[in-house]
């Protein structure tokens, strides 16, 4: 037994109780029903409760009782636990948000009390114009004008949650069995008509498309009931058009109250912002044409690394193109804008010098701000540098001043990028500037580079504070190889055409 305890190969191994341990405290709850898998979590519970309260107060039908309005209360309850419990699995982020979350219960209830009113509106109409049916009026109802929002805003998975849930709570309120399928149909088809928007024209062809849905859904509804005839058909085909476009009208009234309120973007709203007669856009071209080139090869470098890093191509489009505004405020101190031999900061101190880059992250987020672009632009704007080094001039301080300067007043005051945008957009914009020394740009060299500037920015820690990944880096590094080699291919040298001899 002594030798048992000196050698440690012959002493009996303990076995690793830890996945034990978590394996019973994750199940503990099979075995003797004092711990639970939390359903939801305590702060968001009145949340829930009040939204569904409100909900179910737009819903109810005050002839009936007050036990309708508690039946409604707890289906509706338990449609946002659902709702809320989807966002958790697949939508995570958006609950970080409580903005976000604010603008999806809003949208919810802005949807209801639309359709209310035009319920009344529909209902006075089909009465004046004969209609008998009791299901006829609300076939025209604007309830996809939620889900047509929330997939601009949103996504796709959100819009398609967001449908069943209001058609489900259609359901209550119209206390129709087939109302919940018609408005389903629609939403569906709203939502799935927007997802690659990218005009404001689209939000007119989505119109189009819910009406021609509703067309037929209604038709197959007064199929199912019996009520099918000329007469009944005519006012469906009505009623369905013109939902679709006041889903239409709608949508382009909201839309731009939603963004500014909630300080949101859509792809509508991006595209708009990539056009070249934005005054910023026409201003930057002509006052620091450097710079604006600069800004477009930013823009390829970051569209063609974002999806593989999960960003938003759009989003990094926009985002590259305005990242450096601020300099039309001083071009000429930037050397892309500068065309002489002669430099500016010649004449300055390096601290100076300094000061007036680093100045253009400042005036960039105060004209963002001036033309209403959006927070996550400017969120862009201000950390696209972090707290780099402005290298250049610090080491000309060493040289020319006699006590060394601190290092930390020739820095970028930050933040350090957030987001994996802010992140690519400050190594899409340090590569395409560095690219810039390379005297014979051969793949090799381009490569080298790349790796040297994306290194540099790891290790001084200005990646520290966002989710980007190793093997983001390693992909991005790829993209911006292959941009920038396709930018500096070497070109064929045409031969003079042969002179002909005169005779």
């Amino acid at each position: 037994m002594k030798n048992m305890k000196d050698n440690p190969q012959l002493k009996p191994t303990t076995p690793d109780r830890s996945y034990l341990r978590k394996f019973i405290e994750k199940f503990k709850t099979h075995q003797n029903g004092k711990e639970r898998k939390i359903l939801i979590e305590r702060e968001t519970l009145p949340y829930l409760i009040i939204l569904s309260l409100l909900n179910a107060f737009l819903l109810h039908d005050f002839k009936s009782g007050i036990s309708s309005f508690f039946g409604s209360f707890i289906v509706i309850f338990l449609l946002l636990i659902f709702f809320y419990r989807d966002l958790k699995r697949y939508k995570p982020a958006y609950l970080k948000k409580k903005k976000m979350m604010a603008l999806l219960a809003s949208l919810i209830v802005f949807t209801l009390i639309i359709s209310r009113g035009f319920e009344h509106i529909f209902l006075v109409f089909s009465k004046g114009l004969g209609v008998e049916s009791i299901v006829m009026h609300t076939f025209g109802i604007p309830l996809a004008l939620g889900p047509v929002i929330v997939v601009l805003i949103f996504d796709f998975h959100t819009a398609i949650t967001f449908s069943l849930i209001l058609s489900l709570m259609a359901g209550i309120w119209l206390k129709t069995s087939l109302i919940p399928l018609y408005v389903f149909i629609g939403c569906l088809i709203g939502a799935f008509s927007l997802l690659k928007c990218k005009k404001r024209t689209d939000i007119i062809n989505a119109g189009i498309y819910i009406a021609l849905a509703n067309i037929f859904s209604s038709s197959a509804i007064l199929l199912i009931m019996g009520f099918f005839d000329l007469h009944s058909l005519y006012f469906a085909v009505v009623f369905s058009v013109i939902n679709g476009f006041t889903v239409s009208a709608l949508c382009f009234l909201c839309l731009p109250a939603i963004e500014r309120l909630f300080n949101v973007t859509t792809p509508v709203s991006l595209v708009e912002l990539l056009d070249i007669d934005h005054p910023l856009m026409k201003q930057l071209s002509v006052e620091a044409p450097g710079t604006y080139h600069h800004s477009m090869i930013v823009g390829s470098l970051a569209e063609a690394a974002s999806e593989v890093v999960g960003v938003n191509p759009l989003l990094a489009k926009v985002a590259s193109y305005y990242h450096d505004i601020g300099k039309i405020r001083m071009p000429e101190y930037f050397v892309e804008n500068q065309t002489g031999c002669i430099s500016k900061h010649e004449k300055l101190n390096p601290h100076l010098s300094s000061m007036i880059i680093i100045a253009h992250v400042k005036d960039g987020v105060e004209l963002a701000e001036e033309f209403n672009l959006p927070e996550i632009v400017k969120d862009v704007i201000q950390q696209h540098h972090g707290t780099t080094l402005v290298t250049y001039f610090y080491q000309k301080a060493l040289k020319e001043m006699e006590t060394p300067p601190s290092e930390q007043d020739y820095r970028y005051p930050g933040p350090k990028p957030q987001t994996k945008l802010a992140a690519l957009i400050m190594l899409a914009d340090a590569v395409e500037a560095a690219s810039r020394t390379l005297d014979d740009p051969t793949p090799a060299r381009i490569s080298g580079l790349v790796d040297k500037i994306i290194k540099n920015i790891f290790l001084d820690g200005q990646l520290d504070e966002c989710e980007i990944t190793l093997k983001d880096l390693s992909e991005i590094k790829k993209k911006f190889e292959y941009i920038l080699a396709g930018i500096f291919h070497r070109r064929i040298s045409y031969p003079e055409p042969a002179k002909e001899k005169i005779v």
